[in-house]
């Protein structure tokens, strides 16, 4: 499997994800969410997919929904994450097919050890 991508709009918050991707000394990918296509994936599915569920440039659940529909990349763990008070939201994602889906203070505090868990060989 490929490497690990992160759906993600937020500028600021993407360089947070870099900055303890690389500290973490594991690769990631960012995109934003206009720019997350299917068809890209397929050759070499990711390891894992983290989501922004608060992207505005697309719709996160649907992203998901469509991505778990799909044979080929079905099986590729997607974690979500979302403002806390979200609650609505979160049931959403699950039910679109988040492996899991967390708040952003949870993920954010647990985002090296999470990063480098799926980026082990034999891990995902």
């Amino acid at each position: 499997m490929g490497g690990i991508i992160a759906i993600v709009d937020d500028l600021f918050f993407v360089g947070k994800l870099q900055a303890t991707a690389k500290q973490a000394g594991v690769p990631l990918r960012t995109l934003r969410g206009a720019d997350f296509q299917l068809d890209n994936l397929r050759a070499e599915p990711p390891a894992l997919l983290i989501f922004d569920l608060n992207t505005t440039s697309a719709s996160a659940v649907e992203l998901v929904r469509q991505l778990k529909a799909d044979p080929q990349l079905a099986a590729v763990p997607v974690i979500g994450f979302f403002s806390h008070v979200q609650v609505e939201l979160q049931r959403a994602a699950v039910a679109a097919g988040c492996d899991e889906v967390m708040p952003r203070s949870k993920f954010t505090a647990g985002l090296a050890q999470l990063l480098q868990r799926h980026a082990a060989p034999g891990s995902g």
